[in-house]
């Protein structure tokens, strides 16, 4: 246990951990006092208020979008009996292993003029009139498809929780199934979906790969033509706090909704799943859910890789492997020890200061892998060009380090969640229990606290592991020279329209995540 006198390291810790968090904000902050005045007159005459547009078009779509799949699919799984329910409630969460911008492609490709549903269509109607497989509408459907299952996953365990006596009283009281879904299951579950669909607008708005597919300019599409196109980081960085500030925005109305909303334990027996008579119906509309979101992307990727063979499958494909793994291993190896750490102190050293830092460090989730990627790049070069002045020529601009450290910032609130909860399943009586017996510190740590955790910590390890290795945003723009990923390449290959060439790393990324995904599935 940490004591009270030890503050002046454990503490501090904590403390510099959040301001990896704050100082890439405080930069791009302080980028806007230099104006770019000739940049941006030619962003507002050009895109930047197309930005705006898209960027609050595509916020207010996927919130649609993945409410309704979300709730309607959780409230079906947790209070319904329907054919395939027993597998359907965790197949649905499949979904969380496709990226974004795989899904994006594969369905671009589907639905262009020349893919097979439109020739098809043709051939059984010569006069069908087409549609453009690049509508904003598609950029909804694909992110919706993609990020419901945050929503699912929350709502479910609320309806779950919220227990039969409930809906019995409601039913009592002289309400029907729909008027007591709307009036006492919905605004009891609001917290949990309110939650879940946080996290999905902040995958919106911090997404680059769907956007780019589909050409929909939003701000992380606009930050990279600025740093690798315009060669303007200080533009790059001035557009970067606009995003942000989308970000903060999102964040306050996510918290001042959910600021009455009140947690509790719930009682009562379980609720008792009833068999409509549509029954079947709700079958086929979570089939084919999961058929849009995953099952049909990974039978074209699958008949992409038969059709071309080995032929991709050279010495450089191996090498992007070996180094997604490496970077998903060394960032999550780092990410679990600091969030351990986090844990720790919180537990044994609570204050308001201890507190109110770990909030700021793992706020980083909330940021834009481009944000920060443009934050920590300014940053850098300030510091680099100041140990220049002072004779000291260490490259850090460039270098693997500026990309962990964007890793560590955005993804320790994902590592930090699961080794929160497995910290608090041991009970400090235990702990006492084996020291009255004579237990070392290191007998604690090792026969008590580690076999405890051991569940959390592996699966906050898969989880950031995976995540890593299917981000792009902040890869593309801070990778070494020569450090390209599976996502980074299949951003290139997608860039030229090589749909076929980027199957084989799509198909590898898509397998790997679905390692998180079942063990998280099983968990729940």
């Amino acid at each position: 246990m940490i004591r009270r006198g030890a503050f002046s390291f454990s503490g501090a810790s904590v403390i510099a951990l959040a301001l990896l968090v704050v100082v890439p904000i405080l930069v791009l902050l302080a980028a806007w006092r230099q104006q770019e005045w000739a940049t941006w007159q030619h962003l507002l005459d050009t895109v930047l208020l197309r930005l705006i547009g898209n960027t609050v078009f595509l916020m207010i779509g996927v919130a649609i979008g993945v409410s309704l799949l979300g709730i309607t699919l959780a409230w079906c799984v947790a209070t319904l009996d329907f054919p395939g329910r027993r597998w359907l409630q965790w197949a649905l969460l499949l979904p969380m292993a496709m990226p974004a911008y795989v899904l994006a492609f594969v369905l671009v490709d589907l639905l262009d003029y020349a893919g097979p549903i439109q020739t098809q269509m043709r051939s059984w109607w010569s006069a069908f009139p087409g549609f453009s497989a690049r509508h904003p509408l598609w950029v909804v459907v694909t992110l919706s498809l993609v990020l419901y299952p945050y929503v699912y996953m929350l709502a479910r365990l609320a309806f779950q929780a919220q227990g039969r006596a409930v809906l019995e009283q409601a039913r009592i009281l002289g309400d029907g199934p729909v008027r007591a879904f709307f009036k006492v299951a919905l605004p009891m579950a609001r917290p949990g979906i309110a939650a879940g669909l946080a996290l999905a607008l902040m995958e919106t708005l911090a997404d680059f790969g769907a956007v780019s597919v589909f050409n929909f300019d939003t701000f992380t599409t606009a930050i990279y033509k600025s740093w690798y196109g315009l060669f303007n980081l200080q533009a790059a960085a001035q557009l970067a706090s606009l995003l942000l500030l989308f970000v903060l925005v999102s964040l306050w109305l996510e918290r001042r909704g959910r600021r009455r909303a009140r947690f509790g334990e719930l009682g009562g027996r379980q609720v008792m799943r009833v068999r409509p008579r549509f029954a079947w119906l709700i079958t086929a509309f979570a089939f084919a859910v999961l058929f849009m979101a995953f099952l049909l992307p990974v039978c074209r990727l699958l008949y992409w890789v038969v059709g071309t063979g080995i032929d991709g499958l050279d010495s450089r494909f191996f090498s992007l492997i070996w180094r997604t793994f490496l970077l998903g291993a060394m960032a999550a190896s780092l990410v679990l020890v600091l969030a351990s750490w986090l844990a720790w102190v919180k537990r044994h050293q609570p204050s308001r200061a201890v507190s109110g830092s770990v909030q700021l460090a793992t706020l980083g989730y909330a940021l834009p892998g481009s944000v920060l990627a443009v934050g920590i790049m300014v940053s850098f070069s300030a510091v680099e060009a100041r140990l220049d002045q002072w004779g000291l020529a260490i490259p850090l601009v460039g270098g693997l380090a500026a990309l962990i450290l964007a890793y560590v910032v955005r993804f320790l609130a994902v590592a930090f969640g699961p080794v929160e909860n497995a910290l608090q399943q041991v009970r400090p009586s235990l702990v006492e229990a084996a020291r009255t017996l004579g237990a070392t510190a290191s007998d604690v740590g090792r026969r008590i606290y580690l076999p405890m955790m051991l569940p959390g910590l592996f699966t906050a390890l898969l989880l950031v592991g995976i995540d890593v290795m299917k981000e792009m945003p902040a890869t593309l723009l801070l990778r070494p020279f020569g450090w390209d990923t599976l996502a980074v390449r299949i951003y290139e290959l997608t860039a030229e329209g090589e749909w076929q060439r980027a199957a084989a790393p799509s198909l590898t990324l898509v397998l790997l995540g679905l390692v998180p995904v079942m063990v998280l599935s099983r968990r729940r």
